[in-house]
């Protein structure tokens, strides 16, 4: 389960909301479920309390953040990543990127089967109170820590047999995403610019016909989607198509982000071809 919140905000302005998400997600899975943070060499090493000091540091430092914690080894799929940007930065401008600050929050699918969906979306509305995002999403997702010979063709296989599942690469994404929106999941969050652009929250909901889908007005220009009471894969041979899912990506089209060029090991038209999963 992949908890991830896009804020079309600099660093500075965001890092204690970010500090504060990071609190309640560690009050619900326990701080012992991270053990391992990335160093600014890159090296994995454990997250004793020195770890803890500078990861701290690195979200309160100025103009950029780039932090990664992961789970011990028997609880791998818990983790926390932060990217904290500089809208204005002159590179990214330069290779014409349109960066955003992103956080991404991950939950073993374990953790829903024992708590339930109800405890998952009120996890996702706590963070979410605590972030200025710009978009938002919650939902099953593929989790590799990296692009293999070995995990290249399940993803081909899986991602289009299962289009409800995504794929988070938040550095990526925070470089190139700007307010664009990322595709339907269970849970989406949208904030500004796309929800005024959609006419408010109520409005929303008159476009929206599945008796499946929920909108909540969350105040302050934000709203949450709820696709049904369960996060879905679907799975095309059944011919669950995840109705419900295209319905939202219709209305979200024109906002959606579309990743130009290749993406690991595939190529920008695979990379397409998932990407519009809903809409063809």
């Amino acid at each position: 389960m992949s908890l991830t919140f896009y804020m079309h905000c600099n660093h500075e302005a965001v890092a204690s909301s970010v500090m504060r998400s990071l609190e309640i997600y560690l009050r619900v899975v326990g701080q012992d479920s991270l053990g391992w943070y990335r160093g600014k060499d890159g090296l994995w090493r454990e997250l004793d309390s020195a770890g803890w000091a500078l990861t701290h540091e690195e979200i309160r430092g100025p103009r950029f953040a780039n932090v990664d914690l992961r789970g011990r080894t028997e609880s791998l799929s818990y983790s926390f990543s932060y990217r904290g940007k500089e809208l204005e930065d002159p590179l990214s401008k330069q290779w014409g990127y349109d960066p955003t600050s992103a956080v991404s929050f991950l939950l073993p699918t374990e953790f829903l089967e024992e708590h339930g969906p109800g405890r998952v979306r009120e996890l996702a509305l706590e963070l979410g109170a605590e972030l200025p995002f710009s978009s938002g999403q919650t939902g099953l997702a593929f989790h590799m820590m990296s692009w293999l010979s070995s995990n290249t063709p399940v993803f081909r296989e899986k991602s289009l047999l299962h289009p409800g599942l995504d794929l988070v690469d938040l550095e990526r994404l925070s470089n190139r995403l700007g307010t664009k929106i990322r595709g339907p999941a269970w849970l989406t969050f949208l904030g500004e610019p796309v929800l005024s652009a959609l006419g408010g929250a109520a409005s929303l909901r008159e476009r929206l016909h599945s008796p499946a889908t929920s909108v909540q007005d969350l105040g302050g220009n934000r709203a949450l989607v709820t696709l049904g009471p369960w996060p879905e894969a679907g799975e095309l041979t059944r011919g669950d198509t995840l109705p419900h899912y295209r319905e939202l990506a219709r209305v979200l089209e024109p906002w959606l982000y579309m990743h130009q060029g290749g993406w690991g090991n595939l190529t920008e038209a695979e990379i397409r071809r998932w990407e519009r999963r809903f809409l063809d």
